[in-house]
């Protein structure tokens, strides 16, 4: 199976001998939803950001549907979407004028527009919520919008920050079957979150991450075994007070 993502190396000094992120390596295969898990300050951000092209990386690269972070950044753009965690929508605005203002930035023409914004309404399903001012809407209903802007272009590779954080349950829920789904129809997925048990529900495979360090990677079925363990947050302790690095 092709790798959508190919992370080789991938370092972020910040000044000498202080790395907030430091030669990770891993790659996200076509329709697999991979996750970083680790605890707030683990470097979990610093990466996906330097994948979105948002931060220079000081060593390493990654490569995108075969195009470098580091020479092809623009290539790089046409083939993610990135939803960082703070990421907002104008409140002033209704749900549907909101996803036709994006659709018009990232569509090349008006039918291409139309299609992403059919596309938007259908993922978010806020039905007729879609009227209301983005003012009006919960939580919830937000990044509900926010993910289907987000991914409305169809992207081959979506990077999704803290995805579900202050969400209720129910909400929750929502993001996570949406992922699932998007996942089944071939879009790939890199999660960032510190919310582990989340992450075992929705992931094919996980990155746990501290200190700069991707200390290990598998399924988590294949984790909680080798650890023998009851959830990936026992993973988590067990990997890093095991860990050489730390």
């Amino acid at each position: 199976m092709e790798n959508v993502l190919e992370v080789k190396g991938l370092s972020k000094q910040y000044k000498k001998g202080v790395y907030a992120s430091k030669n990770v390596t891993f790659d996200i295969k076509k329709g697999e939803i991979f996750a970083l898990i680790g605890p707030n300050g683990a470097g979990k951000t610093t990466t996906i950001r330097m994948i979105s092209t948002l931060l220079k990386a000081t060593e390493g690269d990654a490569v995108v549907m075969g195009h470098s972070i580091l020479t092809e950044p623009g290539k790089v753009r046409e083939n993610i979407t990135y939803l960082p965690d703070e990421a907002g929508a104008y409140k002033t605005m209704t749900g549907k004028k909101y996803l036709q203002f994006m659709a018009s930035i990232y569509a090349n023409d008006s039918a291409a527009a139309a299609e992403y914004v059919k596309t938007a309404s259908e993922i978010c399903g806020l039905g007729d919520r879609l009227d209301d001012k983005i003012g009006s809407y919960s939580r919830g209903m937000t990044r509900k919008l926010l993910l289907a802007r987000a991914i409305m272009s169809k992207p081959a590779l979506a990077i999704l920050d803290e995805p579900t954080s202050g969400l209720d349950i129910i909400n929750a829920l929502d993001i996570r079957r949406m992922i699932k789904e998007l996942a089944s129809q071939g879009m790939s997925f890199l999660l960032s979150s510190h919310n582990m048990l989340e992450i075992e529900y929705v992931s094919d495979r996980v990155g746990i991450i501290a200190k700069g360090h991707l200390l290990e990677t598998g399924t988590p079925s294949e984790l909680l075994e080798k650890h023998g363990a009851a959830n990936l947050e026992e993973v988590f302790e067990r990997v890093v007070k095991n860990s050489e690095i730390l």
